[in-house]
């Protein structure tokens, strides 16, 4: 957009809405801007007109980034989070109601599973009243972790089709998560999309203390998984290309391009056949 007025043409020097022609705007060339802004009425002076044009870019600012957080990506980046976070703690917290449980009631167990048995013993006093409060937190906690991933398997296929298609909706949500969003990860390497997840890992080598690493959380993706160790660096890498493609198309187009699993299904199968893949 190429105005000769000035960003704060026709705006309400009460209501600074100009976004559109601060992300937008140009000139021919240069020209007194705050010296126009005074004689359209625009300002008081150059000093009203610097504090104005302030405010004005600080909200259009401010609005971007709030629209930038309500971006499918950023709601997939921000569930995938919360249920990480809802399983850790159910976790976490299940190990201290198993301890807390044995020497109450006699009898040993782990996991969220004795958990639940707790929470459904009748107390017995104060203490088994809160052992049971404790234990039904657990449980509450691991519901939600299992909504959470209801919902991102609802919503991953919609955000980047072909990314969920080929790892899985809670992969490709993890993956768009380390990545800070479907842009980035658009953007990346396939390098780095191999070792995302691994950082401390690949920290350690460049300091020269560990090997490089061959794979991030891609590993839970059983081409990985499932591929001999001796040969799981190529998967690793097949898997890691072909992911990156898929997030490029995602981003830049949306269209949904099931050769690119054909592919990936080909090569897999040639390193798992042949052993070398390289």
């Amino acid at each position: 957009m190429t105005t000769d007025t000035g960003w704060f043409e026709g705006v309400d020097p009460d209501d600074l809405d100009a976004r559109g022609a601060i992300e937008n705007g140009t000139a021919e060339s240069p020209a007194d801007w705050p010296a126009r802004a005074v004689e359209s009425g625009f300002a008081a002076d150059e000093d009203d007109y610097y504090d104005k044009l302030r405010e004005a870019t600080i909200e259009t600012a401010r609005e971007a980034v709030a629209e930038r957080e309500r971006a499918d990506d950023q709601q997939l980046v921000h569930a995938v989070r919360a249920m990480d976070d809802c399983e850790r703690t159910a976790n976490e917290l299940a190990e201290r109601v198993a301890e807390w449980g044995g020497s109450r009631i006699g009898e040993s167990g782990g996991g969220v599973s004795f958990t639940r048995e707790i929470a459904e013993r009748e107390p017995g006093g104060d203490l088994d009243e809160q052992l049971r409060a404790l234990a039904e937190q657990v449980v509450d906690l691991d519901e939600r972790a299992a909504e959470l991933r209801a919902s991102i398997e609802r919503l991953a296929p919609e955000v980047a089709p072909n990314l969920a298609a080929m790892a899985g909706p809670v992969l490709a949500a993890r993956l768009i998560a380390l990545s800070g969003g479907l842009k980035q990860l658009a953007r990346s390497a396939s390098g780095t999309v191999q070792v995302l997840g691994a950082e401390d890992a690949l920290f350690a080598h460049l300091r020269g203390n560990a090997p490089s690493p061959k794979h991030g959380v891609i590993y839970t993706h059983e081409y990985v998984r499932g591929t001999d160790p001796e040969h799981r660096g190529s998967a690793a890498r097949a898997l890691a290309g072909k992911l990156t493609l898929a997030a490029r198309v995602d981003h830049y187009s949306g269209e949904r391009r099931p050769e690119l699993q054909a592919e990936l299904d080909d090569r897999i199968e040639t390193i798992r056949a042949r052993g070398d893949g390289e």
